[in-house]
């Protein structure tokens, strides 16, 4: 593994664009270095973008990324980081479970609604024939 990466290394390692780590950076959510033109992200960078990208497919919002992330700037020993990431799971899980919940009753609906259509074509198509 590189100690150093380019935007482009980075992106192609961990299957983003470029861009996006390019609208990361300008969130303020990873702050590589810059050797003259080029921007160069270290380990710190990369595993702050690796969290970055974990929280986005949770679903966590970028306002809940920055904040986990600033706990983790101010608070080394992680405490604050570690009960913040609890609520903030247990929130989400409840948020995900409550989404379950309205597909279940949206599908077990759709399903209703189309054995009826189907029923009545049936009957129509009795009716003709």
């Amino acid at each position: 593994m590189h100690d150093f990466f380019t935007v482009n290394q980075l992106a192609e390692e961990l299957g983003v664009t470029a861009r996006a780590i390019r609208f990361y950076e300008a969130k303020g959510l990873i702050a590589p270095r810059r050797a003259g033109t080029t921007r160069v992200f270290d380990r710190h960078d990369r595993g702050r973008l690796l969290l970055v990208l974990r929280s986005k497919r949770l679903g966590f919002s970028l306002a809940e990324i920055r904040e986990y992330l600033d706990l983790y700037d101010a608070d080394r020993s992680q405490l604050s980081q570690v009960g913040l990431l609890l609520a903030k799971a247990r929130q989400r899980i409840a948020e995900l479970e409550q989404q379950r919940r309205d597909l279940d009753q949206t599908l077990a609906e759709l399903h209703e609604v189309a054995r009826e259509a189907a029923e009545a074509l049936a009957a129509r198509e009795a009716t003709r024939g």
